[in-house]
């Protein structure tokens, strides 16, 4: 059945593709946060294991979210390491890392995905489609935030 929610479709796959790079860089986040919740040591172990935690749970929540609103915009959401990996812009993470790079890392990470959102926001706006926008908005606060809160723990 044909899509009319007040978006071209052109608009429609335009969004879909960018929310494309969004969740694949969100979905590596996640891997490569789990991998450093899984693998990280030294004397900051459990706040920062309890802190990937949550880092990366938000994530889980959030790549359904994106792929939901592709869904919604008519378009398969991409779902496999392969689809993943050609989109993102994360490098993999390294658990051998020590905890000072991995915390590094991850604040590349986080700020990677919130440059990602922006990308978008000129595409959304054109489109006048609002959903996308408070999806992405949330995003870039949450990533935004996170950078933040990891970056303090590099500070002397």
């Amino acid at each position: 059945m044909k899509i009319d929610i007040g978006m071209t479709d052109q608009q429609r796959k335009s969004i879909a593709d960018g929310l494309a790079k969004v969740l694949a860089d969100s979905y590596s986040l996640y891997i490569k946060t789990h991998n450093y919740h899984w693998n990280v040591t030294g004397p900051m172990f459990n706040a920062l294991h309890v802190m990937f935690e949550e880092q990366y749970t938000e994530l889980a929540t959030a790549v359904d979210e994106i792929a939901e609103r592709i869904r919604a915009l008519g378009h398969i959401a991409p779902g496999s390491y392969k689809e993943f990996s050609a989109l993102t812009s994360i490098e993999d993470g390294n658990g051998k890392n020590d905890a000072k790079t991995m915390i590094r890392e991850l604040v590349e990470g986080q700020e990677t995905v919130a440059r990602t959102c922006r990308e978008l926001f000129d595409a959304v706006e054109k489109a006048s489609d609002q959903p996308t926008a408070d999806l992405l908005t949330v995003r870039m606060q949450t990533h935004e935030k996170t950078a933040w809160m990891l970056r303090s723990l590099l500070e002397e």
